[in-house]
């Protein structure tokens, strides 16, 4: 298959999958119990007449496909609608608040990448009291929950050593940066484990191949056999996790922009779910899925780079 017809056959799935995924996501939200009039109404009585008028202006006496349909035509014109809770665009809501996201996921992805590579690799390489260290430590990293580790980090790092703020998100871009390497740390913790020992294990599957052994017989240094012939080799295996990876730090950030106060989307989902917000929930769930499918759709193009042997198109799932 050549590079155009892939992208074009991979473009074309994804927009069947986001139509799909945005009537599932607005017939989840549309069927979910509960009604976003009785938060705007805070426990005050108010008369049918008052009722219907709210129903008539967010559109929610509507029949479901037309409501689908209206809200499909203002998304694909950019336009996610008006918050219920908030009074205000959503897409003002998200331009305040995506960035701080963006900025806390991409920081935990660095620590992730580096972190995780970095212990497998030396796992694998070193052997003995390094690899049974690591091993132990990444079984712990597994084993932790981002809002406990949310709480330790902040006990120790913040209250403690008062190396960094407990919480809040800061103003400025060095600001913010300070204020979001606690958070970036939490939600990168269990994925770091998890990296490492996925990289470990690719490592020493590598180092026991035939040509890794034909190489090392033939006098090829061994710092040029383990990045040429292992480490490159068994990136495949990590970039396949590249989607699982993206995904726990993007449901994660949930929970870890709670417990830090950072003033993201995940905290904005969280809320708005709350208060049956719907075209919040809508919005901020769409662009999610989004996300995860065009860092899927990057992978499969970067495949082939990384390993020739993998073809335009398949993926050596790990």
């Amino acid at each position: 298959m050549t590079f155009a017809k892939f992208v074009a056959r991979r473009l074309a799935e994804m927009l069947v999958t986001l139509l799909i995924a945005s009537f599932a996501i607005f017939g989840c939200v549309y069927l979910a119990p509960g009604n976003p009039v009785t938060f705007l109404l805070a426990g005050r009585a108010a008369s049918p007449a008052n009722i219907s008028a709210l129903d008539a202006q967010y559109h929610l006496n509507e029949p479901f496909a037309e409501q689908y349909v209206r809200w499909l035509g203002q998304v694909v014109r950019g336009d996610f609608g008006r918050s219920i809770e908030y009074r205000t665009s959503v897409d003002s809501l998200l331009a305040a608040r995506l960035p701080n996201t963006l900025l806390l996921i991409g920081l935990a992805l660095l620590i992730v990448i580096g972190a995780g590579l970095t212990l497998g690799w030396v796992g694998a390489v070193r052997g003995g009291l390094a690899d049974g260290t690591i091993l132990v430590t990444t079984t712990v990293a597994v084993g932790t929950p981002s809002f406990v580790a949310a709480i330790v980090l902040q006990a120790i790092f913040a209250v403690k050593l008062h190396w960094f703020p407990a919480g809040g998100t800061g103003t400025g871009f060095g600001s913010t940066l300070d204020h979001l390497i606690l958070p970036a740390l939490a939600l990168s913790l269990y994925l770091i484990g998890l990296l490492a020992r996925v990289t470990r294990s690719a490592m020493l599957e590598a180092l026991e191949e035939e040509h890794v052994t034909v190489a090392r017989s033939r006098g090829l240094p061994e710092r040029t056999l383990i990045w040429r012939h292992v480490f490159r080799n068994s990136l495949v295996t990590v970039l396949t996790m590249s989607g699982l990876i993206l995904s726990t730090l993007t449901v994660c950030t949930v929970l870890v922009e709670d417990a830090f106060g950072v003033n993201g989307i995940g905290n904005l989902l969280d809320l708005s779910t709350t208060t049956k917000d719907f075209p919040v929930v809508q919005a901020i769930s769409l662009i999610i899925v989004t996300l995860f499918m065009v860092v899927n759709f990057v992978v499969d193009m970067l495949l082939p780079l990384v390993d020739p042997r993998v073809a335009l198109g398949e993926r050596n799932d790990a």
